[in-house]
């Protein structure tokens, strides 16, 4: 199937770019653009594309407004929204992830992550920038004390290096690199690893690993 994509950023530049990188993969394909947040929230709204990336900083709504309006809690027909920015304040990352977005890639993360990400976000998971990743969960960590939940099985030494490399914001072509394996073995271990961690997508299983002291201890991946 291909991905229908609408693209969000003031700029035309920046937006052309983006389709550029997007419509060179043959499961893509950009159904829209729009130049600011009302006309974003209107196109996604009649276009009911399967991924919608968004800009933070646009003219009429911006970002948090427009994610809230596609993707906000109670919606009956929730979009899958992912931030393309430029900008990783910490009010930013929050606002967006707690209106509804799926992800959050930061414009200077590369042609391969933002490609990523909307095979992701399409695909119902989660993906952020790994810096934004590391922070995030470093920052949550500490503050969250309940008691998180064991895994359903035992997990494999193998299992573990994939939990502890998505925690550290490796993307599956990074972790089959690290770990000289293919990538198609990289989404087997992620599916094995949510169905024992009874978890939805990377992020969680990376919040599961901070949270569990996983990551207090180990050794750099290779």
């Amino acid at each position: 199937m291909t991905i229908e994509v609408l693209l969000a950023d003031d700029q035309a530049m920046i937006r052309g770019g983006l389709k550029l990188i997007l419509e060179d993969q043959e499961d893509i394909t950009v159904v829209g653009e729009a130049a600011d947040g009302a006309e974003a929230v209107d196109l996604a709204r009649r276009l009911r594309p399967d991924v919608c990336l968004v800009d933070i900083r646009m003219p009429k709504l911006d970002g948090i407004e427009v994610t809230r309006a596609l993707a906000g809690p109670g919606l009956p027909r929730p979009l899958r929204v992912v931030i393309v920015t430029t900008f990783d304040l910490d009010e930013y990352i929050y606002g967006t992830l707690q209106a509804g977005a799926v992800g959050f890639v930061l414009k200077d993360a590369g042609p391969a992550l933002l490609v990523e990400a909307v095979r992701a976000a399409a695909a119902g998971d989660a993906l952020l920038s790994p810096s934004i990743t590391l922070r995030l969960l470093r920052n949550l960590a500490p503050a969250r004390h309940a008691t998180v939940a064991g895994p359903a099985r035992p997990l494999s030494v193998r299992e573990t290096e994939v939990i502890r490399a998505i925690a550290r914001g490796r993307t599956n072509q990074e972790i089959a690199a690290a770990l000289f394996i293919s990538l198609s073995t990289v989404k087997s271990h992620l599916a094995t690893i949510q169905t024992k961690l009874r978890v939805r997508n990377r992020v969680e299983i990376a919040a599961w690993a901070w949270e569990s002291r996983l990551m207090d201890a180990t050794k750099p991946l290779r």
